[in-house]
């Protein structure tokens, strides 16, 4: 087994971490959780799998996942989210990687699921990730939403990770409300300011994007469904940023 070191950041994935875990066990001689308050078993289920339970209150997306690396015994990190598993050919791949250069980093795509289907269309996939990363060289960038690790270099190992996105449709809405609530947080933290129009520009914008340049369009009902969503997630999370921003104006005001 190769020693690396894996990471996942958890709240609340009892439903999640046992399948995570087991998957990194296959390619891992160290196991790391981060958990951020979770009141479920999520820390029971992982310590059965010998994780180390570390407790963080949630610092946002590069942060959290960063968090866990200077406790780690090995400088090869492979960085999970729970709703994630190697998939067959990744962990063949990275159990035959040599690891012999810091420099470089390696990609995986991404299956994207909602439920049990496999959504392809409009960017979804093939979905670049990194994932496994030398930390003396390597990275989460801090930014506290969408972050990525930064290395001097990438390998495509061009093998699959699957994602359980969504468990169905209700949960694809849902979380789009607790991620654009996140991502307008994150951009009022970086002073960012939208007018009243930001909104349609940058859902009409999303949904452009997805239609026409990732193809939507022409992919079926997956591809509409792509587009619609990530035009709703964009207007929700600048419309939030709207609502955070007028709010605090309104309490500076009062003081």
């Amino acid at each position: 087994m190769q020693s690396i070191t894996g990471i996942v950041i958890t709240l609340n994935e009892a439903h999640n971490i046992s399948d995570c875990l087991e998957s990194l066990n296959k390619v891992c001689n160290e196991l790391i959780v981060v958990d951020s308050g979770s009141t479920d078993e999520t820390i029971d289920i992982a310590k059965k799998y010998g994780a180390i339970i570390y407790n963080q209150e949630y610092l946002g997306d590069g942060p959290q996942k960063a968090f866990g690396v200077p406790y780690a015994t090995n400088d090869w990190i492979i960085s999970l989210d729970a709703d994630e598993r190697l998939g067959e050919d990744a962990t063949a791949a990275i159990q035959s990687l040599p690891l012999d250069n810091v420099q470089v980093a390696y990609s995986f795509y991404r299956k994207n699921y909602v439920g049990k289907h496999w959504i392809k269309a409009a960017g979804f996939y093939p979905d670049a990730v990194v994932r496994l990363y030398n930390r003396t060289t390597s990275g989460y960038l801090n930014k506290k939403a969408h972050s990525s690790i930064k290395s001097p270099s990438v390998y495509a190992t061009k093998t699959h990770i699957n994602h359980l996105t969504y468990r169905d449709l209700s949960d694809w809405v849902s979380r789009i409300n607790a991620l654009s609530t996140r991502d307008a947080w994150a951009m009022k933290e970086r002073g960012k300011k939208a007018s009243s129009i930001s909104p349609i520009v940058h859902s009409v914008n999303a949904l452009i994007r997805k239609l026409i340049f990732k193809g939507g369009i022409f992919q079926g009902s997956d591809g509409i469904l792509v587009a619609v969503t990530t035009a709703f997630h964009a207007y929700m999370k600048y419309a939030k940023l709207n609502e955070l921003n007028e709010n605090n104006k309104k309490n500076t005001a009062c003081e």
